[in-house]
């Protein structure tokens, strides 16, 4: 059983950077690829960033690209977020997810998801 507890989430002003961590208590996490969605308040859950299961392959929202870096440590059963030049658009609660073997941009295809972590972006 996969559970996913994300911490990190704050208030930071533009230009900024934050890092967000998801911790999972289960023992095969390691067979799990992991992801990162975003939902700001009125909008549809979108998303940022997936991490295979090894961390050999990584996948970017092209919005985040070149600012955001997911990165996993399986001995330690955490993926993180290193989020830089922060913009207000950033601002959204922020899920970390996975899913069995194959990373994917799809929401629908991850069945275990965290409470989720705010991030709030000041201009």
């Amino acid at each position: 059983q996969v559970q996913l507890v994300e911490s990190g989430g704050g208030l930071v002003q533009a230009g900024g950077s934050l890092r967000l961590s998801c911790a999972d208590s289960g023992r095969t996490f390691r067979n799990y690829a992991c992801a990162w969605f975003r939902q700001a308040p009125g909008k549809e859950r979108e998303f940022v960033v997936a991490i295979s299961p090894s961390g050999g392959n990584t996948y970017y929202a092209d919005s985040v690209k070149g600012r955001f870096t997911i990165s996993r440590d399986n001995a330690k059963n955490t993926v993180a977020l290193q989020m830089n030049s922060l913009q207000p658009e950033d601002t959204a609660r922020y899920y970390c997810a996975a899913r069995r073997l194959f990373a994917s941009e799809v929401r629908n295809e991850y069945p275990y998801w965290g409470q989720g972590t705010q991030v709030t972006v000041s201009s």
